[in-house]
């Protein structure tokens, strides 16, 4: 037997949606960019899905606002820097908003972005393709230009506002 809803669905306050949306475990990354004066930008993302496998695209939901993601649009390329489970400091340090953050750990010149390499287990380098608005986000498309990998580290995760990683096989 169907039940029919009683009551007209209403929008949902934003705390609401986001403790909704804390119920869903998903991997950390930080998105990487440079500004066209090379200077490197960087930000914690967890918005982030694929879109495509032929071409390999995906797409990452940043804050409007960002100067990483204005640096973005500005040199059309970033990178992912999926987070491995013991690179916590490194998520929380690109949620803070620190200026010195390129500063604080090791990190490598790629094609779309800084590589975080010791603080990864995979990293995508990606070409803009187009955006579209996403309210407070800007959703950035990317065609996947490269694929690092280190599958011996297992990938941090985050959920009902905690970190943790990806059980051992």
């Amino acid at each position: 037997m169907t039940e029919t809803p009683t009551t007209t669905p209403q929008p949902v306050a934003s705390d609401e949606f986001r403790t909704l949306m804390s119920e869903f475990p998903t991997g950390v990354s930080v998105v990487t960019t440079h500004d066209l004066a090379g200077r490197p930008w960087g930000m914690t993302c967890t918005a982030l899905c694929s879109l495509s496998a032929s071409p390999p695209a995906l797409l990452v939901c940043l804050r409007a606002e960002s100067p990483t993601l204005a640096a973005l649009l500005e040199s059309g390329t970033f990178a992912v820097n999926l987070l491995h489970g013991e690179a916590r400091s490194t998520a929380e340090l690109f949620a803070s908003g620190d200026a010195d953050r390129f500063d604080r750990l090791p990190w490598s010149p790629g094609p779309g972005g800084p590589h975080l390499v010791r603080q990864t287990h995979a990293i995508a380098d990606c070409g803009v393709t187009r955006t579209a608005d996403g309210g407070t986000h800007t959703v950035v498309f990317g065609e996947v230009v490269g694929v690092t990998t280190t599958p011996e580290r297992s990938p941090l995760l985050y959920g009902r506002r905690s970190y943790g990683t990806w059980p051992e096989a």
